[in-house]
């Protein structure tokens, strides 16, 4: 975690800086693996930070005011720009831990504490039962080691980044270039079919420091093209 705690504070666009949690939320349901989806508690060797751009989820929500999405898509909190979608328990290889212990329903105060990071009950939930229960039995300490590491990135000037057509390699190094100590292959990034910038993910190592990302994390190839939905 050191190594990303030296980053420097330059701009960023996190999440909406007028967002204040509800103070009710609804309760999430359980989260269990899907049918099919095995348990798999194998050695942690490395990490995904994973940072999702919130305009291109919410594009292609089909209710934004609906339950799941209302918080994040509907306007009412604000626009989001990049919010967390999760913190994420790593192998040297396909096939990372999850699913490891039995995840309850994380406590309300957790929920509340965290909704600005990652703006929807159920995948805070989510996040929890399948990579948190992996890395702590206790869903706080693991938000709160998510949160510390989401609020040291810093982010590229994400309008200017829309106003043109990218690459996933000029993607990187755009993230690069705004976080000291970070070079473009320690960074992810994904596309959704029609190439828009779904997220960005920093690979880091067993002790949370950024490191060149494996391939099979790696995400598009450099030369990918890549669209940026502009924020709002």
């Amino acid at each position: 975690m050191a190594g990303l705690l030296a980053l420097v504070p330059t701009a960023a666009i996190t999440q909406s800086i007028s967002c204040v949690a509800p103070d009710r939320l609804s309760v999430p349901r359980l989260e269990q693996p899907r049918r099919g989806e095995a348990v798999r508690k194998t050695p942690i060797t490395g990490y995904l930070l994973s940072l999702s751009w919130s305009p291109q989820h919410c594009a292609g929500v089909r209710n934004p005011k609906g339950a799941r999405d209302r918080f994040q898509c509907s306007g009412e909190a604000g626009r989001f720009g990049w919010v967390l979608h999760g913190l994420w328990p790593e192998t040297d290889h396909p096939g990372y831990p999850q699913w490891c212990r039995p995840a309850r329903i994380v406590p309300q105060p957790v929920l509340r504490r965290h909704m600005c990071m990652t703006p929807s009950v159920q995948l805070l939930q989510h996040e929890w039962a399948k990579h948190g229960t992996c890395m702590s039995p206790n869903p706080a300490a693991y938000f709160r080691a998510a949160e510390i590491l989401f609020g040291v990135v810093r982010f590229p000037d994400m309008k200017k980044l829309s106003s043109h057509p990218q690459t996933a390699g000029s993607v990187r190094r755009a993230f690069a270039d705004a976080n000291e100590g970070i070079s473009a292959p320690m960074i992810g990034v994904t596309v959704d079919r029609d190439g828009w910038l779904k997220e960005v993910r920093l690979c880091l190592g067993a002790r949370m420091r950024p490191q060149r990302c494996k391939p099979f994390q790696a995400g598009a190839d450099e030369r990918r093209r890549v669209r940026v939905r502009p924020l709002g």
